[in-house]
């Protein structure tokens, strides 16, 4: 018998295995990894940003994003402008061409995900995720 106050949480853990598989398949056709993705969405909202403020904004360390960016900047997506001491990122013709392509495709995939919950149970949904995401910090 699984304890109630841990369902929630193997629920949770179901979810999130399935939406990375489902993140995996919509965005193969567009040739982007979920971390790539997550890149082009983060440098095309924050165009500038340093390599230290995406590690941030990604959760991770500037030194775990550099071998991605690497990647992405040889595909010609986004190209690193020393600026000082640190390098900005910014994305070129062809990222913000992919960017204008994917990040509104990949929205509506979500929102149509979502759309299996009433309007209230998703200002719920967002307010415990909430909850639960402080209570780890």
């Amino acid at each position: 018998m699984v304890r109630p106050e841990i369902l929630p949480w193997l629920r949770l853990a179901r979810v999130y295995h399935k939406v990375t598989h489902a993140m995996v398949e919509h965005l193969r056709p567009y040739g982007l990894t979920g971390a790539q993705f997550d890149v082009l969405a983060q440098v095309g909202a924050a165009d500038g940003c340093t390599q230290q403020e995406l590690a941030e904004a990604l959760l991770t360390t500037k030194g775990n994003i550099c071998q991605l960016l690497d990647r992405m900047e040889a595909r010609g997506l986004l190209r690193r402008v020393p600026d000082g001491r640190a390098k900005r990122l910014q994305l070129t013709r062809q990222g913000r061409q992919l960017f204008g392509a994917v990040v509104p495709a990949h929205e509506a995939w979500v929102a149509g995900h979502f759309a299996v919950l009433a309007p209230e149970e998703r200002v719920l949904l967002s307010a415990m995720l909430r909850r639960l995401d402080r209570s780890w910090s």
